[in-house]
C-alpha cells in the first residue's frame, strides 16, 4: 500500500478527532452492524433439518397411537424434542453472537443499530426462538403456534372431506307460484333471477335483489297459452330463456319475458320425421348448449331429438332419431348435453339411454339397452361436472349412476325413490361429491324428501323433508350455493345457509316489507287564486240553517216527491201493477165489484147528500128559485093505472 495514502488517512482521522473535540461530542456515531451471511444460511439449514425431523417423529407417533386405538387431532412434542429445540436455539444464539463479535459489531440493543434492517428470515427465526422461550402455565416452555395452525388445518380438512357439512339447509324461504305443480325451475348464471313454471300454464319471474319479505314475483305471463310448462332454462349468458311446453313449438324469451323466437311446427302427415322442419307432437324436454350460446335442443313425442339455432327459426339444425335394437321408433322423454357439449344424451320410454356424437346424428356412440324398466319414463339424465359420470332418474323409482367409459352396467343403483312425475330431477352438487334427487308422495299421505347420496360410496348421507307435498324439481346453483326445489303443491322453496351461501335469498330476507300506499282522494278540489276576478271567485261557505231556509223558498228543491200509486190510479198515473192498457182495463173495469146496471139508483145514491149539503147548483138559485109545484094525482088516474095494459087508451 502507498505510504502517502496511509499518511492521508491518518491525517483525516486526526482531523475528525480535532473537530469532534472542538464541537463538544465524543464521536460521529456508532458503526453499522455487519452480518456473516454464511453463518445465517448455515443456521437456517440446520433449523429446517430439525423441523423436518420433528414432523416425521410426530407423524410416526400419531400412527402408533392410531394403531393402539387412541384418537387425537394434534400430537404434542415430547420432552426430548423440546430439549433438542432449546439446544438448537441456544446454539443458534451462540453462533449469532460469535459472528457479530467477529465482525466487530457492538453489544447494544437493536433499537440503536444503524444500518440496513435484519433479513426477514433472520427476524422470523428470532421470533420463533422468543415464542419457544415463553413459559407455559405449568412452568415449562410453551409450544409454537404451528401446532394450533396444524389443528385448524386438520379441522378444515375434515370439513372438506365431509360433503354433508357443505349442504346449505339451515334456512329456507317459500315462494308461492300457484296452487298446482311447479314443473320447471331455472336460475340465470349469475343467480340474480329465478323463473318458475307450472301446470297452471304460468311462468313467474322472481328477482332476489328486488324482492322484500313479501316474496312477490315481479312478472307473471302465459307464453304458451293453455299448455303446461315442461322445462325452463337460461342460456349460458343469461340473456334468453328456453320455454318447453306441452305443444310442439318451443319458445325463446328474453329476460323480461318478451318473445324472441318460436320454433316452426313440422308437417304431421310426413312419415319420415327427418324430412320435416320441426316437431309434430308434444315436447318433453329441452336444454341449451353449454358452450354455444345460440344453440339449444328439444325432444318430442314424435320420436326425434332436434337441435336449433336462435337466429334461424324456420328449420332445425340437425335431427337425432332414437331407435330400438329392432329399428323401431321410440319416444325420448329427457335429453341433455355433456359438459363439454360434444355428446347428446336422451332417455327413452323403452328404458334405454342413447348417446350420440353431436356431429354424427345417424348412429349412437353409446347405447344401454336396459337402463330402466321398459315403459317407464326416464324423467332426467344429468352429466357430472367432470364429464365422466352420468346420472339417470327413472320412472321405476330408481336412481342410477353410469360411467360412460363402461356403459354396459350401472356403477351404483339406489331404489325405493318414489316417482310420480315425468320431470323429476336429479343433479350433482357443485363440488361433484353428492348426487341429489327428489321423491314423490300421494296427496295427504306423507312428506316428500330431497335425498342426498354420496357419489363415491352411493350411501344416503342426508335428506330434507318437505311436508305434505312431492319434490318435483331440484336445482343446486354453484355460484349461490343454494338449493331450489319445486313442489307439487305450487310452492318453490329455496334452501340456503347465511355463512356458506352467497347473495340470492339472503338479499330479500333482510328487506322489510313495503307499506302499501293508500290512494288519496279529494271530495272537492279547491283551487285558490288570490288575484282572480270577482266573477271567478267562489261563494263563501254559509251556515247550514241559512242554506236550508233558502232551499225552502225554491219550489223545485222544496217539492215533495209524489208517493207511489196505490189502487187503480189517478190523474193519468197508472199503478205499478197496471203498466199496460189491458191490465188497467182488467183491474178497473172488468174486475169492478160495484153493480152499475141501474143508472137511476146509482144517481139517487147521492140524492140525500146533495139535498142536505148543496154545493154546486142550489146555492146559486136560492134567491130566485121558484117554488116547485107538482100536479096532484086524481082518482081517475089511479083507476087508469089499475086497468090492464090492453085497455089503456092510446094518446
Amino acid at each position: 500500500m502507498d505510504p502517502n495514502k496511509v499518511d492521508e488517512a491518518s491525517d483525516d482521522m486526526s482531523g475528525d478527532g480535532e473537530m469532534a473535540s472542538v464541537m463538544g461530542f465524543s464521536g460521529f456515531g456508532k458503526k453499522a452492524r455487519t452480518f456473516d451471511l454464511d453463518a445465517i444460511f448455515e443456521s437456517t439449514r440446520r433449523t429446517a433439518i430439525e423441523r423436518t425431523q420433528r414432523v416425521l417423529e410426530e407423524r410416526q407417533k400419531v400412527e402408533e397411537m392410531g394403531e393402539k386405538g387412541e384418537s387425537s387431532k394434534s400430537v404434542k412434542p415430547s420432552a426430548h424434542t423440546q430439549r433438542d429445540k432449546l439446544a438448537a436455539a441456544a446454539s443458534r444464539r451462540k453462533q449469532e453472537s460469535d459472528s457479530s463479535s467477529d465482525s466487530g459489531s457492538d453489544s447494544d440493543s437493536d433499537s440503536e443499530l444503524i444500518g440496513p434492517p435484519l433479513p426477514p428470515q433472520y427476524k422470523a427465526e428470532e421470533d420463533d426462538d422468543e415464542r419457544s422461550r415463553v413459559p407455559g402455565p405449568s412452568g415449562s416452555t410453551a409450544q409454537s403456534d404451528d401446532d394450533d395452525d396444524d389443528d385448524d388445518d386438520e379441522e378444515g380438512q375434515d370439513d372438506d372431506d365431509n360433503p354433508v357439512k357443505k349442504i346449505p339447509d339451515t334456512h329456507e324461504i317459500t315462494l308461492q307460484h300457484g296452487t298446482r305443480t311447479v314443473s320447471a325451475l331455472a336460475l340465470d348464471p349469475s343467480g340474480a333471477r329465478l323463473v318458475t313454471g307450472g301446470y297452471d300454464y304460468d311462468v313467474r319471474f322472481w328477482d332476489f335483489a328486488g324482492m322484500d319479505q313479501a316474496l312477490q314475483a315481479f312478472r307473471s305471463l302465459q307464453p304458451c297459452e293453455c299448455h303446461q310448462i315442461k322445462s325452463l332454462q337460461y342460456s349460458n349468458t343469461g340473456d334468453v330463456i328456453l320455454v318447453v311446453s306441452g305443444n310442439a313449438q318451443a319458445k325463446v324469451l328474453d329476460r323480461d319475458g318478451f318473445n324472441v323466437m318460436e320454433c316452426v311446427k313440422g308437417d304431421q302427415y310426413i312419415v319420415d320425421m327427418a324430412k320435416t322442419k320441426g316437431h309434430t307432437a308434444m315436447l318433453n324436454s329441452g336444454c341449451w348448449h353449454p358452450k354455444i350460446k345460440e344453440e339449444f335442443m328439444t325432444c318430442s313425442n314424435d320420436g326425434t331429438v332436434r337441435t336449433w339455432d336462435v337466429s334461424s327459426e324456420k328449420k332445425h339444425k340437425s335431427v337425432f332419431k332414437p331407435r330400438t335394437f329392432q329399428g323401431k321408433k321410440v319416444i325420448p322423454t329427457s335429453c341433455t348435453y355433456s359438459r363439454d357439449g360434444k355428446l347428446i344424451a336422451a332417455g327413452c320410454q323403452d328404458g334405454t339411454i342413447q348417446i350420440w356424437d353431436r356431429n354424427l346424428s345417424v348412429h349412437t356412440k353409446f347405447h344401454c339397452k336396459q337402463a330402466h324398466i321398459p315403459g317407464s319414463d326416464t324423467s332426467c339424465i344429468a352429466f357430472s361436472y367432470d364429464g365422466v359420470t352420468l346420472a339417470s332418474r327413472g320412472g321405476d323409482d330408481t336412481l342410477k349412476v353410469w360411467d360412460i367409459r363402461n356403459f354396459k352396467k350401472p356403477v351404483n343403483v339406489a331404489t325405493g325413490l318414489t316417482n310420480y312425475f315425468s320431470m323429476t330431477d336429479c343433479c350433482f352438487s357443485p363440488d361433484d361429491k353428492l348426487l341429489v334427487t327428489g321423491t314423490s308422495v300421494k296427496k295427504d299421505e306423507g312428506n316428500g324428501k330431497l335425498v342426498f347420496y354420496e357419489r363415491a360410496s352411493f350411501q344416503k348421507v342426508y335428506e330434507i323433508e318437505v311436508p305434505k307435498t312431492s319434490v318435483v324439481r331440484c336445482l343446486w346453483h354453484p355460484k349461490l350455493n343454494q338449493i331450489m326445489v319445486g313442489t307439487s303443491s305450487g310452492l318453490a322453496k329455496v334452501y340456503y345457509d347465511p355463512v356458506k351461501s352467497h347473495r340470492g335469498a339472503k338479499l330479500c330476507v333482510v328487506k322489510s316489507q313495503r307499506k302499501e300506499r293508500q290512494a288519496e282522494t279529494l271530495t272537492q278540489d279547491y283551487i285558490i287564486t288570490p288575484h282572480a276576478l270577482p266573477m271567478f271567485r267562489e261563494a263563501r261557505q254559509r251556515s247550514t240553517r241559512k242554506q236550508l231556509e233558502k232551499d225552502r223558498l225554491d219550489p223545485k228543491k222544496s217539492h215533495k216527491p209524489e208517493p207511489p200509486v196505490s189502487g187503480p190510479g189517478r190523474g193519468g198515473r197508472v199503478a205499478a201493477h197496471g203498466g199496460t192498457l189491458s191490465s188497467f182495463i182488467v183491474k178497473n173495469i172488468a174486475l169492478d165489484k160495484t153493480d152499475d146496471s141501474n143508472p137511476r139508483q146509482a144517481i139517487l145514491r147521492h140524492a140525500q147528500e146533495a139535498s142536505d149539503n148543496p154545493y154546486w147548483v142550489a146555492p146559486a138559485y136560492t134567491l130566485t128559485q121558484p117554488e116547485p109545484m107538482f100536479a096532484e094525482e086524481s082518482e081517475e088516474d089511479e083507476e087508469a093505472e089499475k086497468e090492464p095494459e090492453w085497455k089503456k087508451r092510446k094518446i
